[in-house]
């Protein structure tokens, strides 16, 4: 009977989603815009929790709290503070002058607003290939924590590949029938429901272990647990935590699920309250589900080797009934982050790569059906690919926070720099991308130096080259240089 309640709750959920989007979906004008952008109309809320639940991802609900298990709470100073805090800068730096060309000049990716003003295909090409390399991981991370997560709340009894088998069809769907307008709609009433459900979770957990003393205490008692209680360590040094900060902060800002984001404002008055929002929005649901992995090691939790830790503790602590609902709603949150990504990744595919290089006059209704095809082939190879369950959900997010991380200085620089040439940013983008693959897959390549991480340093050689080339290279007679410049009269 547990077992029976546990799936209907879960596919419950899944179902209510996709019926939201079938509202969305009758809706949805059969233009590219509209599928992609839903006509760049959202206001404050809906921007706010759509970007919100794209980033409450398998990364946040288990790699984050298995962190914080296994190496102390300083986890939710990086990735709860300090990254909050970066993004919602970057939101405005970068998001706000994207807002602007987007409404200028009907951008529909990063990759058209770059090679527009560098009147370069190549260059659009190349960053969505970057961006289409990076997404694959970070879809297959939703999976492998689908499939991990329904694993170990039903005792083995749905397996790992029927997890991930499951969100990975749910996502298709949605994605097929949605488009960005249901997609936005269901983020906001996920994000609003796993904000509350997450503090329950946590009040719930802290009832019935005797309060939060009682489980500090458990830690400190523990010869084992008492150095968490005390900041810094061997694993959380200054360089690791700043570089693993700024290159998930910089890193979500070129994700193209929320790059593709920025496009989409109303208004300049809804980017303003969006931004100043966010870093609260971080704190109030990171603390809450870092603290309980927290708190679990001092507890008496089992955690069998490979598991994540936020479904032991809620099915050691709570409710058959709510613990379902929790992991339900946390795997309609990968859900959200998986949709977006097969939205943004198939406007990529069709907008930067079929366009320019295979058919150039297609028309909307033909790039529609491309892209949904695109969405059914992306997926399904990132989920076969899951079953393999190559590495820890920490390494595959990590990976693609710190390559997309790449992108984002010679993006940052092209947007503010009037002297950026095509030979600049280009350099800037090849090289620190490859410099930063061969840190993951060179052994000659060290992984990081002096404590800071590659991708750290991938991104200051990034920097320096589309600069220096910039600087001793003409620009193309061809370049628009004064597009991102003139004319952006703000509303």
């Amino acid at each position: 009977m547990s077992l029976t309640l546990q799936l209907g709750i879960i596919v419950g959920y899944l179902l209510l989603a996709l019926a939201v989007g079938l509202v969305a979906y009758r809706l949805t004008d059969r233009t590219a815009e509209d599928f992609y952008l839903a006509s760049r109309t959202f206001g404050t809320i809906v921007l706010l929790f759509t970007t919100f639940a794209t980033l409450l991802s398998a990364f946040t609900f288990f790699a984050g709290p298995n962190i914080a298990y296994q190496q102390g709470p300083e986890w939710i100073l990086v990735m709860g503070l300090m990254d909050g805090i970066i993004f919602a800068i970057l939101w405005y730096v970068i998001g706000y002058k994207q807002w602007l060309l987007g409404r200028e000049y009907g951008y529909v990716t990063l990759g058209e607003m770059l090679g527009d003003r560098f009147a370069s295909r190549r260059l659009r090409g190349l960053v969505a290939g970057v961006s289409l390399l990076w997404l694959f991981p970070y879809v297959m991370l939703q999976q492998v924590g689908a499939g991990t997560a329904l694993q170990a709340l039903t005792e083995g009894a749905v397996p790992y590949a029927a997890g991930a088998g499951l969100i990975t069809a749910f996502m298709i769907l949605y994605v097929v029938v949605a488009g960005m307008r249901g997609i936005a709609w269901t983020d906001t009433l996920q994000g609003v429901f796993m904000l509350v459900t997450t503090w329950v979770a946590l009040l719930w957990v802290l009832a019935a272990v005797g309060g939060p003393g009682a489980a500090t205490s458990a830690l400190a008692e523990n010869d084992a647990t008492a150095a968490f209680l005390s900041l810094g360590s061997a694993y959380y040094t200054p360089q690791w935590m700043l570089s693993t900060a700024i290159t998930i902060g910089f890193g979500v800002a070129m994700f193209p699920q929320v790059n593709q984001r920025f496009f989409t404002a109303g208004s300049r008055t809804v980017f303003k309250r969006s931004f100043a929002l966010w870093p609260i929005l971080c704190v109030l649901l990171f603390v809450p589900s870092f603290m309980l992995g927290v708190w679990a090691r001092g507890l008496e939790v089992t955690i069998p080797a490979g598991e994540n830790v936020l479904p032991a503790v809620l099915a050691e602590y709570t409710p058959i009934w709510f613990a379902a609902l929790v992991i339900a709603g946390a795997m309609a949150a990968m859900m959200s982050s998986s949709d977006s990504m097969l939205l943004s990744g198939s406007s990529y595919f069709t907008r930067d790569l079929y366009r320019p290089f295979i058919e150039r006059d297609v028309t909307d209704r033909r790039e529609d059906l491309l892209a949904r095809i695109g969405v059914v082939v992306f997926a399904t190879a990132a989920f076969g690919a899951s079953l393999f369950n190559p590495a820890t959900l920490f390494e595959l997010g990590d990976a693609a926070f710190s390559g997309f991380a790449q992108l984002a200085l010679p993006v940052l620089i092209a947007l503010y720099w009037r002297k950026t040439t095509r030979a600049g940013i280009t350099a800037g983008i090849a090289v620190s991308q490859a410099f930063y693959l061969s840190s993951l897959f060179l052994a000659v390549v060290p992984g990081s130096y002096a404590g800071w991480t590659a991708g750290m340093v991938g991104m200051g050689l990034g920097l320096v080259v589309t600069v220096v080339v910039s600087l001793v290279t003409t620009p193309a007679a061809e370049e628009r240089r004064a597009i991102y410049f003139e004319g952006l009269g703000a509303d």
